[in-house]
């Protein structure tokens, strides 16, 4: 059950990406934490200026997420 809400919502996130295209702003914190990794390079610069305006404002579960994923990024590069 958790891991078919987990893809149902893995999927979500990817269709409103693929519309969102560049328009960052119109995305949740949590869309946007889960695609950190995945932002082309040249909008690249425009994601990281939205995320970094919503991490005062994140709660303890998106705190935990967002270091999460940028441990592994930062672990990648």
């Amino acid at each position: 059950m958790l891991k078919t809400i987990t893809i149902l919502f893995s999927s979500l996130l990817l269709i409103s990406f693929l519309y969102a295209g560049e328009n960052f702003s119109e995305m949740s914190t949590q869309e946007l934490i889960s695609i950190m990794g995945y932002v082309k390079k040249e909008n690249l610069e425009k994601f990281k200026k939205e995320l970094e305006a919503r991490v005062p404002k994140m709660n303890e579960a998106e705190k935990k997420a967002y270091e999460k994923n940028l441990q592994k990024e930062n672990s990648s590069q």
